[in-house]
């Protein structure tokens, strides 16, 4: 997988049973291509009781999913985009939104 999406970032789901939530990106897996989004694809795990869970019973969480499923939110312009790539002037390699034009993450800047 490109690095087009990453922890944190902010996406929409535009396929499956969850097309149209939103969502911030909990965790990665780059080797299958999942990724887990918060509040998405919620599952109800059978839990035995153990030392740091003394409690057994049903837990509710999010499951993971495909990266093809979801599309990247743009801080700029609050829309689902497609991720380009620049380059700055400092050689610096970017993700850029494809409908603003807008550079995507400033942390490195």
């Amino acid at each position: 997988m490109s690095v087009r999406l990453k922890k944190n970032d902010r996406v929409k789901v535009i396929s499956g049973k969850n097309k149209g939530l939103e969502g911030k990106i909990i965790r990665r897996v780059p080797e299958r291509d999942l990724i887990v989004v918060e509040g998405v694809n919620i599952v109800s795990r059978h839990v035995r009781p153990n030392q740091s869970n003394p409690q057994s019973g049903i837990v509710k969480q999010e499951a993971p999913i495909y990266a093809s499923k979801v599309m990247l939110v743009c801080p700029q312009c609050g829309k689902a985009t497609r991720v380009g790539s620049s380059f700055l002037e400092n050689g610096k390699k970017v993700r850029v939104c494809k409908k603003c034009g807008e550079i995507i993450d400033r942390g490195g800047l």
